[in-house]
């Protein structure tokens, strides 16, 4: 009885019996990971209820002909470049050197930035070009709503990664800070990257 009990409670302590912390990691870092995979399923579906869209139209525009895919190129690589620099901030903060990490941080955000800016100029190009939810002048209506909605729904979630950086770097500088923290601010980064991949690739490639 005392063994049965003992492996009870090994168990119970261990890291997949939740006594701990769910899959040995920390709750934090698990429940970012929720998120993530929730956020994921929201965006499949945009892509997918897009492509689904795009195949029953009769026609649909050229993007070469609509987009200015010489500014969409700078702002995806502004916007990778800047997850690369994150994964710097994150090794930093593991090294236990603030400061380098608030340099990465700072630079992350710039980056982010810089993508914002560009993808504000695209919207009001496009808006001045005749664009709205219902209607554009390239003749398919639903061509303009799912730019708005995928791109607007995207460049909200790198607001957000943008402000949460910041938030983050100017704690860090305080010295107010923790690895586990910086590390999930880079898993929120690193996806909203990955998924802006999945967007230029569907959206302004294919």
């Amino acid at each position: 009885m005392d063994s049965s009990i003992a492996e009870q409670q090994r168990i119970l302590a261990s890291d997949w019996g939740g006594g701990k912390s769910p899959f040995g990691t920390s709750w934090s870092k698990f429940m970012m990971w929720i998120f993530i995979i929730s956020d994921a399923l929201t965006f499949a579906a945009f892509l997918i209820g897009y492509g689904f869209m795009r195949m029953t139209a009769p026609a649909w525009p050229k993007q070469t002909e609509v987009f200015n895919m010489a500014l969409i190129t700078f702002m995806t690589f502004a916007l990778i470049s800047s997850s690369a620099v994150m994964a710097m901030a994150v090794g930093a903060a593991r090294a236990g050197e603030p400061k380098k990490a608030v340099r990465y941080l700072t630079m992350t955000v710039i980056g982010g930035v810089i993508f914002l800016g560009c993808q504000a100029f695209e919207w009001e190009h496009f808006i001045s070009e005749g664009a709205r939810l219902t209607h554009n002048p390239w003749g398919v209506a639903q061509f303009a709503a799912s730019f708005f909605v995928i791109t607007g729904f995207h460049g909200f979630h790198v607001l957000t990664g943008v402000t949460i950086l910041a938030i983050v770097a100017l704690r860090a500088a305080m010295g107010k800070y923790s690895a586990d923290g910086i590390e999930n601010a880079g898993l929120y980064w690193h996806f909203v990257d990955v998924v802006w991949v999945f967007v230029f690739a569907f959206f302004y490639l294919l």
